[in-house]
């Protein structure tokens, strides 16, 4: 038979099984140990060692049980997650429910994670803000609009235009100046030179018809018409508007027929406050806005025409920021230097713009242009004109 080595507690212990059959001979003087509650299990092998300890049962040790101190109070017993544990006391002592919630175990990585969890809100998804502003009791003045200007152009970041000069051009129908609202007489037309007639005095003139292109027809004869007729409701000169009803006499400048409350149709008519019906009808106007494009009719050659021949006037003519003064002449000698393949140079053209400055990038001036001949050649000269500098004057031999 072959012998066995164990180790236990760094001592080395061989023996053969013969050793073994003479433990178990000797297992009625070895000392008991107390019996654990266990359940008995089937009989194993006691082996005895050399290091001077009592023999134990390797395999199962036994089980000790733990001394009870006694309590003033019944313990409680906790029970699983969810479940509320009732203690069973006499019915003199108090009884105690606690109910106890899972808590995850989390695996901290780091000492920061190790900081106690903040405190959670239950119940509260928003928060209400009161604001209270308190004004100090005192003279408090705020500043006025030319304060505001003043110390804004002290610090040069301002972008504000120049005030727009106030628009003096006047309807030849209803005389009134300048554009008029969108829902009423609309937008200036021009008519000629320095002539303008607003879109819907003319367009309701009763001679004026509008094509498909939207060009308004027989607005000057409209105009000479109105320049003998005057109006019911102003007793003005000028009036166009007549009523629809036959042989009636009535007749009104636009604006005044609003103020009149005379009945417009979609038909292109109108019935004066004697004629019109009672209450509404399905085919009556009440919007006036044209967003459409709309010109005058007009004989342009004729027009240019009347422009160079008239000289010295004193009146205006307009595109956007440029100013026309001068038309300026040709001679028959200068045809030929005096022009390209896109324009004409008259000498004597004079116009001038209202443009951005060159030594400031908030602020406008004018620049006055106009074309010279020297040697027999165009000259174009530019006239820098800024308030607070001199003239500057800038000259080349072509327009660019």
């Amino acid at each position: 038979m072959k012998d066995i080595v164990f180790c236990s507690n760094n001592c080395f212990v061989l023996y053969s099984a013969a050793v073994q059959a003479k433990s178990s001979e000797n297992k009625e003087s070895v000392p008991s140990l107390p019996q654990s509650p266990m359940k008995e299990r089937p009989p194993k092998a006691f082996h005895q060692y050399s290091n001077n300890i009592s023999t134990l049962d390797v395999h199962c040790l036994p089980q000790l049980q733990d001394k009870v101190s006694p309590s003033s109070s019944p313990p409680i017993i906790f029970p699983p997650a969810f479940e509320a544990a009732k203690v069973e006391a006499k019915p003199d002592e108090l009884k105690v429910t606690v109910k106890l919630k899972p808590k995850l175990k989390a695996i901290h990585s780091s000492l920061d994670d190790c900081r106690p969890p903040s405190k959670k809100w239950k119940g509260m998804k928003w928060k209400k803000w009161s604001i209270q502003i308190v004004i100090p009791k005192g003279s408090f003045k705020p500043p006025c609009e030319e304060e505001i200007d003043e110390f804004l152009k002290k610090l040069g970041t301002t972008l504000k235009p120049d005030p727009v000069p106030k628009d003096y051009r006047k309807c030849c129908f209803c005389h009134e100046e300048g554009d008029g609202l969108t829902d009423g007489p609309a937008r200036l037309l021009n008519l000629d030179l320095d002539l303008w007639v607003h879109l819907n005095c003319a367009l309701w003139s009763t001679e004026v018809y509008e094509t498909q292109a939207g060009a308004l027809i027989n607005v000057e004869l409209a105009l000479r018409r109105g320049l003998q007729m005057k109006c019911m409701f102003c007793h003005k000169m000028g009036a166009t508007s007549g009523c629809h009803r036959l042989r009636c006499t009535n007749i009104y400048h636009f604006t005044c027929a609003i103020k009149a409350q005379c009945m417009f149709f979609k038909d292109k008519t109108m019935l004066c406050p004697m004629h019109k019906p009672k209450g509404t009808h399905e085919q009556e106007l009440s919007y006036f806005a044209v967003f459409r494009r709309v010109y005058v009719q007009r004989d342009e050659v004729r027009q240019i025409a009347s422009i160079v021949q008239r000289g010295e006037r004193d009146h205006t003519f307009r595109v956007g920021s440029l100013i026309f003064h001068a038309v300026g002449q040709l001679l028959p000698q200068q045809m030929q230097a005096f022009h390209s393949s896109k324009a004409l140079f008259p000498v004597g053209y004079e116009a001038s713009r209202l443009y951005w400055s060159m030594r400031y990038a908030n602020r406008r001036c004018r620049y006055l242009c106009s074309i010279e001949e020297k040697d027999g050649l165009p000259l174009f000269v530019i006239k820098v004109v800024e308030q607070g500098h001199e003239d500057l004057v800038l000259t080349d031999t072509t327009p660019k």
